[in-house]
């Protein structure tokens, strides 16, 4: 029995900035969506263009208030090929929200407060 990573997903407030947020942040793409017929949830699929994993992103109609990420200790990670250049456009747009220099790595904030780790490729 074998098993492979299909996605992670997180819960939104709003789609439009989420979306306009992945994709200026990180370059991920809409790959598929789902709607309900009652229109109270949307599902979105985000791609990386490359991997077979992607990101969900769910909207939920009935959901105002802003989402309890507790201590927020659970992340995603993503690697990247330019880490100057990639630190250098979150810098610009306000994102990072932790840094630590001596592992080389740092984190970024979407719109609902979730953390993104950004490592180099090696």
């Amino acid at each position: 029995m074998n098993f492979k990573f299909a996605h992670n997903n997180i819960n939104v407030l709003n789609l439009q900035e989420s979306l306009a947020f992945y994709e200026e942040a990180l370059g991920l793409k809409e790959a598929e969506r789902k709607e309900s017929q009652d229109g109270s949830f949307i599902l979105v699929y985000l791609s990386d263009g490359t991997s077979k994993h992607q990101l969900e992103l769910t909207w939920l109609r009935e959901k105002n208030d802003a989402y309890d990420l507790g201590d927020n200790e659970i992340h995603l990670a993503f690697t990247t090929d330019d880490f100057e250049k990639a630190h250098e456009h979150h810098k610009q747009m306000g994102c990072i929200c932790y840094e630590n220099k001596a592992m080389g790595i740092y984190f970024i904030s979407d719109p609902d407060g979730y953390w993104l780790e950004i490592i180099p490729e090696k």
